[in-house]
């Protein structure tokens, strides 16, 4: 069955350099979140960094006139999308990086492209190349040996668990918006779906946070600027830009790449690095290489993972 797109091997050199600079946005990300909620309380830290992206770009396509969603589904999509990929996702993220260090959140995290995978076929009617997935799973045990020697505590483990439901509900946004979102604007459909986001941030800050102060200190302000404008409005941009281009299980291992920024930052910060973490790396590169690289439309059943296509 075809795809209903090619796969990334014409991906041009501007789509390789900005899948690049996305897996760098979102790798420092996660240490950016970490700071930011050791002085603000997470939800309200999630809100702000939604209403000010969210605002920066409506402005911007105000001013360059971009189009506006036109017919009422598009607009449906949007609001969906701003509560399962913005909204509850990063309230869960934020919340939970108080608890679990940045590092293993970006762990958990790369599960996702083994959750993409299976929503794949049930939601595009589409097999996932049966290389794509072995490949994916290589990559995510090789993570694993990173984080086999921590310890958590109890609210470490009630952490990663909201990390792994903020993963799931992303995973299947990604594949959603693949379908739903061809024809809208990114600009557009970015900024309308962070402030929707933040309606859910913001209500959660009244009824959850309302006790809690703030302090805006430096380190916050600049993490949350960062957020704002690098890890949000920028960096949605060109991912539902490339999405237009990748299969969303192949976007989906930035989530692969992001532990290995979070472990690069950790030993500039002075945290060493063992043998075991680089051999770790390259084989984390080798498989999203290999991903990447897989065609998403080979119809023969001997090379795709059979997760039954219910449209023959």
């Amino acid at each position: 069955m075809s795809s209903g797109g090619s796969g990334s091997s014409s991906v041009s050199r501007v789509q390789w350099l900005a899948y690049a600079v996305l897996c760098l946005i979102w790798g420092s990300t996660w240490l950016a979140i970490r700071i930011v909620v050791h002085d603000v309380p997470p939800l309200r830290a999630a809100a702000w960094r939604f209403v000010a992206a969210g605002i920066l770009l409506l402005v911007l396509a105000l001013l360059q006139k971009r189009s506006w969603p036109r017919v009422a589904s598009q607009w449906n999509s949007i609001l969906v999308l701003g509560v399962t990929m913005m909204g509850l996702p990063y309230c869960l993220l934020f919340w939970a990086e108080q608890h679990v260090m940045s590092s293993m959140t970006a762990a958990l995290y790369s599960a996702m492209p083994l959750t993409v995978s299976l929503f794949t076929p049930a939601m595009m009617h589409l097999k996932v190349p049966r290389q794509a997935v072995y490949a994916m799973v290589v990559g995510f045990g090789a993570l694993l040996t990173l984080f086999l020697d921590l310890r958590t505590s109890r609210w470490a483990l009630i952490g990663g668990f909201a990390v792994l439901i903020s993963m799931t509900l992303s995973s299947w946004s990604v594949v959603y918006a693949k379908l739903r979102l061809r024809e809208v604007d990114t600009v557009v459909a970015t900024g309308l779906q962070l402030l929707f986001g933040s309606v859910v941030s913001l209500w959660g800050t009244w009824a959850l946070e309302a006790h809690r102060p703030a302090q805006w200190t430096m380190p916050a302000l600049l993490g949350i600027v960062f957020l704002a404008i690098f890890g949000s409005a920028a960096a949605f941009v060109i991912y539902y830009w490339l999405l237009k281009r990748f299969q969303p299980y192949q976007l989906s291992t930035i989530s692969l790449i992001a532990p290995i920024i979070a472990l690069v930052e950790g030993w500039l910060r002075g945290e060493p690095i063992h043998l075991m973490m680089l051999i770790a790396v390259v084989v984390v590169l080798v498989s999203v290489r290999l991903v990447l690289l897989a065609e998403a439309d080979k119809p023969a059943a001997a090379d795709t993972l059979m997760l039954r296509d219910r449209v023959q």
